[in-house]
């Protein structure tokens, strides 16, 4: 299978770690992973904030730079979503790439039919699903079923977990008070869990939590869900 990563631009910017522990793990399961250098934004960004022809150059470029793949995997269910709602709409010819577009839990579960990665990671975790990841790709319980393979892991609930963050991209920055005081919300929930790593399928969720965590100093990591199960003895995160 012809698989390629797309890694998006908040992951190749600040985080390209996720996006060498997806290729590290992906190669584990003994699959060859391809970068095409064409790749650039999936428009998410330009289309949320109202520059619809910016955002249908992107669209078009996207599906130029993935033509050919089997299968494309990202460690984003945001841009995932971006790319399977939003492109075919946008640009009707481009559904076919489209849909050969998966967020990482997606792939591993259902197109590779595997739950258990061979990852160790021994923390207590708890895992927020992102906004995206539960209600638009509706991914539910693969990212759980993922961590709970994870050897060593201690998994524990996060309290109302299915409520926003307050990232929302420049919903963040429109509406910051909003924004603020949800993810000091979500900061009390991962408090109240124990937990020590908080785990997403989002690096952009993960930056906003962080960044709050960090601030109260409360010692609590913020680990992308792809490095976690990238994670093995030999090779500790």
């Amino acid at each position: 299978m012809k698989i390629a990563l797309f890694l998006t631009c908040v992951n190749d910017t600040l985080y390209p770690d996720t996006g060498k522990a997806v290729v590290r793990l992906l190669r584990r399961l003994g699959h060859d992973v391809e970068f095409p250098s064409a790749q650039t934004c999936c428009g998410q960004m330009h289309l949320n904030t109202g520059y619809r022809r910016r955002a249908l150059r992107l669209v078009k470029g996207f599906a130029e730079a993935f033509e050919g793949c089997e299968a494309v995997v990202t460690p984003s269910a945001s841009c995932a979503a971006m790319i399977r709602d939003w492109h075919p709409r946008l640009a009707p010819r481009t559904a076919g790439v489209a849909s050969r577009v998966h967020e990482l839990s997606e792939f591993l579960v259902d197109v590779l039919g595997v739950t258990d990665v061979g990852a160790s990671y021994p923390h207590r975790v708890t895992y927020h699903p992102t906004c995206h990841s539960l209600r638009m790709l509706r991914v539910g319980d693969r990212p759980l079923r993922l961590l709970r393979a994870v050897r060593g892991i201690d998994l524990v609930e996060l309290p109302d977990a299915a409520e926003c963050c307050g990232f929302g991209g420049t919903f963040a920055l429109k509406n910051a008070d909003v924004s603020a005081a949800m993810c000091a919300d979500k900061v009390a929930a991962v408090h109240a869990s124990g937990a020590e790593t908080l785990c997403a399928a989002d690096n952009s969720c993960l930056m906003h939590i962080g960044g709050a965590l960090g601030r109260t100093r409360s010692g609590v990591r913020s680990v992308h869900l792809a490095e976690i199960l990238a994670s093995t003895e030999e090779d500790p995160l």
